[in-house]
């Protein structure tokens, strides 16, 4: 499948785009709100980053104990009550008065039942497309994330110039709910992928499973630290430029949508292996300048180079999809999901800690070292691998 018309001729892909969409925006529109609005009470550049990029902390323990749900639950039910859990949350989160520690407890029980989304929509996405059409798909919903956060990030900082944080969040209350809707009425209920019931046992026989391929090993690793921690530098917009975290978000969204329409649809596939590299080292390098502390037109050009890179993510999803078997689809794709986004949650929580000591562009400065220090070392491990004789998994 090597084309946008055929994608969209796929039965059932574009309700489930749409109901990614308004998920994608909600989560936009709202992590910006609540960012803005725990600065505002706090004025820690800690707490702010926590609050946008914190509860990712919490899949950790969702792929402790309930990522096997992704294969043997129906598909349109977690989605459908994912996005309905999301939205009393953060309806919740939008009463005034409450204390910060109930913020972010909110925040983390979000991010704990959030755990089951990312590998229960990925695996949905290889039953609705061909194998061959996964890589295409995979970009569209990436493109797609990246519009929302263009477009979220964009309407969010315009909407809270007109309205309180709180108005903003309420929002994203009813973009939950259209995903729900669009989910439940757009989507066919499927049975689940695998046989048996959800369980922490059958949790961790699969993720150990997943793991012991020194393949799978590293090709997680560098789906997760080099992309988080430089979204652990993403996450101190707000802290570094408070009048244009707005913009910086934007411009690191249309990075991401340029890269993911070069690598998804114009890259030849024999080509995609050779640019995993290149892509991540993209990712960081143009955050190195920053111990420059650049002004907000420059910083805007460095972030949307930077994005680019994030385009790496494909390429290394297909790598694992050709080295996992498709009953396994869901909780392989979830573990990537989860531990991609605990990544991003230390990295966030690393980055407010380092800027507290120092300054927000000089924690990007070091954050952004590391994810160049760690993929040129995942390199030369993947080197030696390919010099190693071929041993089953």
């Amino acid at each position: 499948m090597r084309s946008y018309r055929t994608l969209f001729r796929t039965p059932e892909f574009t309700p489930f785009l749409l109901s990614y969409a308004a998920f994608a925006a909600a989560q936009t529109i709202g992590a910006l709100a609540l960012g803005t609005l725990v600065f505002q009470a706090t004025g820690s550049p800690l707490l702010s980053a926590v609050s946008m990029f914190g509860p990712q902390l919490a899949k950790l323990a969702g792929a402790t104990f309930l990522l096997s749900g992704a294969d043997r639950l129906p598909p349109r039910a977690i989605l459908s009550g994912l996005a309905l859990a999301f939205a009393a949350g953060t309806a919740v989160l939008a009463l005034p008065g409450l204390p910060v520690a109930a913020v972010f407890a909110i925040v983390l029980a979000q991010g704990l039942i959030a755990s089951l989304g990312g590998g229960a929509r990925s695996g949905l996405l290889t039953e609705i497309l061909s194998k061959d059409g996964y890589v295409l798909g995979r970009s569209v919903f990436n493109m797609l994330w990246g519009l929302m956060q263009v477009a979220g990030f964009a309407t969010g900082a315009a909407l809270l110039t007109l309205l309180t944080p709180r108005t903003c969040l309420l929002l994203a209350v009813a973009l939950y709910v259209m995903s729900a809707l669009a989910t439940r009425l757009g989507l066919t209920a499927r049975p689940p992928r695998s046989s048996g019931r959800p369980s922490v046992s059958a949790t961790w026989r699969t993720n150990a499973l997943l793991w012991s391929s020194r393949s799978r090993r590293l090709t997680y690793l560098g789906l997760w630290i080099p992309n988080g921690l430089v979204v652990g530098c993403e996450s101190l917009y707000i802290s570094y430029a408070p009048g244009a975290a707005g913009t910086l978000f934007a411009c690191g969204a249309l990075g991401m949508f340029l890269g993911d329409v070069a690598v998804g649809r114009l890259v030849p596939p024999a080509l995609r292996p050779r640019l995993a590299v290149p892509l991540r080292l993209l990712l960081a390098t143009p955050y190195l300048f920053f111990v420059l502390q650049p002004g907000v037109a420059l910083s805007a050009v460095a972030a949307v180079v930077a994005s680019v890179g994030f385009g790496a993510s494909l390429v290394l999803q297909e790598r694992l999809m050709s080295l996992t078997p498709d009953d396994l689809a869901g909780q392989a794709l979830g573990l990537h999901s989860v531990g991609m986004s605990t990544m991003q949650g230390v990295s966030a929580a690393l980055a407010g800690v380092v800027a507290q000591l120092t300054s927000p562009a000089a924690a990007m400065t070091v954050l952004a070292f590391g994810s160049v220090a760690v993929t040129l070392t995942l390199a030369v491990l993947g080197r030696h691998e390919e010099r190693q004789p071929a041993i089953p998994a």
